[in-house]
């Protein structure tokens, strides 16, 4: 019997190479193999905390996707949903070290990877439906026009049948053709979430609201349950369609190592706290306590906690 699923995703990984020493990727001598992907470290985090999560996706019959197959194992994640593509490689990036707490540089290879193959024929439905929450990003929406049709399709096939659903527009301006373009795709994904997830500037492209407040109520009108928004040392602001809304203050943190991963970690601490049925407020509130442990360690993925690590958040 096939194992009842918490959460499903579906996105690209790529092995990554971090810089050993801070200053320009030109100069970069020794580097470190991570794996990286958004969505696939909303699904480490999840695991992580115990929840039974699947990550769909395409990876290239190469070492890359070898070393993906295998941080899924390690991370407990079921792999039912990958398909190995020997057509295709498998994507990487390069990324460089910075110690200021500065956004680091990161150099995409992954034109015409496996991953960007993907398309509604991946969509399984046996294997989507064993699932009780789907949770979407926009990395994936940007990846082709046929990535787009699956994620758009998962969606509609999952709220049709009474699953939750998330969304973390991830804003990737250089993967789209157009600013319209990413704006109307995205939001045809986020208006069909439970819980959309943006960052304030992302917020304020994808809505020309400039607020949070603004944000929230563009999404709470055309039907969205929970809004999230992330405003960065500040925290966060949620705001919900039944009336409650609310400023959740960041965690202080002192030394800040490596911010990407960051709204990965929110999202896995705001997403499995609404699954626990644990409140908004409490959930955002995780949001920060992961999403601040994120950023004190070098890695996309490295900072996200385990249960016992998490301690009563």
């Amino acid at each position: 019997m096939n194992q009842a699923l918490d959460v499903i995703t579906i996105g690209e990984a790529m092995a990554m190479f971090v810089a050993q020493q801070p200053g320009p990727l030109s100069q970069g001598e020794t580097f470190v193999k991570r794996i990286a992907g958004a969505e696939l470290n909303v699904a480490t985090g999840l695991a992580r905390l115990g929840l039974n999560v699947s990550w769909v996706s395409r990876v290239g019959d190469d070492s890359f996707g070898q070393f993906v197959l295998e941080s899924l194992q390690k991370e407990g994640i079921d792999p039912a949903g990958v398909t190995l593509d020997g057509r295709y490689p498998t994507g990487f990036q390069l990324k460089s070290k910075v110690e200021n707490g500065t956004d680091p540089i990161v150099e995409y290879f992954r034109k015409g990877s496996a991953a960007s193959h993907l398309s509604p024929d991946d969509f399984n439905l046996e294997l989507f439906t064993r699932a009780r929450h789907l949770h979407l990003s926009g990395v994936a929406a940007a990846l082709s026009a046929s990535s787009f049709e699956l994620l758009d399709h998962a969606a509609k096939v999952m709220k049709k049948a009474g699953k939750t659903l998330s969304f973390d527009p991830n804003l990737r301006p250089v993967l789209w053709k157009s600013e319209a373009e990413m704006v109307e795709k995205l939001n045809q994904l986020a208006c069909q979430a439970d819980w959309v997830l943006p960052g304030q500037k992302e917020g304020q492209i994808l809505t020309g609201e400039r607020s949070p407040e603004g944000i929230a109520e563009f999404y709470l009108s055309r039907g969205v349950k929970t809004v999230v928004i992330k405003t960065g040392a500040d925290g966060a602001w949620y705001q919900t369609a039944s009336g409650e809304k609310g400023a959740i203050a960041a965690v202080k943190v002192e030394n800040v190592v490596d911010t990407v991963g960051a709204g990965d970690g929110f999202a896995v601490g705001v997403i499995s706290a609404l699954l626990e049925g644990k409140t908004v407020a409490q959930a955002v509130t995780r949001g920060n306590k992961i999403g601040s442990l994120a950023i004190q360690v070098q890695g996309d993925s490295e900072g996200l906690p385990t249960r016992d690590a998490l301690g009563e958040a």
